[in-house]
């Protein structure tokens, strides 16, 4: 039945029913569902105190075991006493020097990794008698522990930073491979046919179909890929210890050295923040691109 209209003095009519200020069309099936996320100081704190009990728990677990003198406090120092320690460690100016170039290595390793890995994934993915060549051997090398890398690369590179970038990368470029391939092996058939009657070959077809269609599996084996490079270099930095670079690694192998515990668990603390915050940007990458997609909400 026609809508019935009411005539205005300025303009032509206008449906009474206000079915003009609807969203309409297939474009609205695109947009995520809007929701009342409250302020933003609500949304931080709903997303803090998780974490922030989380710390609790472990301190007071951490705090309990050192009052069952399960070890004498020399070995197992408690929470009051690491802290304290933590304080001066983050005061120290060559403390951040370590932590820079700890950070320059796991970046420098890992953009590696990522560059090896994107071109490996997409020629297997492409080229089913490499895949069949190379596909089981790619994920042997994921599984393999980074440690057993060491002794080749220090025959290969001697005690050097090209030692510690071969392990770093060899122990990453599988992961951010496989995430790729398994991102391309699940692109719709469908996506791939329009692609081809929209006349996209080679490199326009894998930078406008296959790859961002990829995206949510391959930013996965991303952040796979990036735990594998972290524990990589912090085994490095402990196995082989370059002149004059004194890593997070290193400053924690001078404390066990020395025997001082709190030390010790203070790096641990410094190395276990930093993967965190490391996490927490993959996360925020992770939901921007499902909330691009409309995967969020409810």
């Amino acid at each position: 039945m026609p809508t019935e209209t009411v005539p205005t003095q300025t303009g032509p009519a206008r449906p009474a029913d206000g079915a003009a200020d609807r969203v309409t069309g297939l474009d609205a099936l695109e947009l995520a569902p809007r929701t009342d996320r409250g302020t933003l100081g609500k949304r931080i704190w709903r997303n803090t105190w998780p974490k922030l009990l989380a710390i609790a728990i472990v301190v007071l677990v951490w705090q309990i075991v050192v009052w069952s003198k399960w070890k004498p406090d020399y070995v197992l120092p408690g929470p009051g006493t690491v802290f304290g320690d933590l304080g001066g460690v983050l005061t120290d100016g060559g403390f951040w020097d370590g932590v820079r170039l700890t950070l320059t290595r796991a970046l420098t390793g890992f953009a590696l990794a990522v560059l090896i890995g994107t071109v490996v994934g997409a020629a297997v993915s492409r080229f089913a008698p490499l895949r069949a060549a190379i596909g089981s051997l790619i994920t042997g090398l994921q599984t393999m522990p980074s440690i057993m890398w060491f002794p080749l690369a220090i025959l290969l590179f001697q005690i050097s930073e090209s030692a510690i970038m071969f392990v770093v990368v060899i122990g990453a470029a599988p992961s951010v491979a496989n995430g790729l391939i398994s991102g391309i092996d699940y692109v719709p058939r469908t996506w791939l046919r329009v692609g081809q009657v929209l006349g996209m070959k080679g490199i326009a077809k894998y930078r406008h179909l296959i790859l961002p269609a990829s995206l949510p599996s391959f930013i996965s084996g991303l952040k796979q890929g990036w735990a594998f490079s972290w524990r990589s270099l912090m085994a490095g930095e402990l196995l082989v210890i370059v002149p004059g670079a004194l890593s997070i690694g290193v400053r924690m192998q001078q404390a066990r050295d020395f025997s001082d515990s709190s030390l010790v668990i203070c790096y641990i603390i410094v190395v276990l923040v930093i993967g965190i915050l490391i996490d927490m940007l993959f996360n925020m990458a992770d939901n921007a691109l499902r909330k691009r997609w409309g995967l969020t909400g409810s």
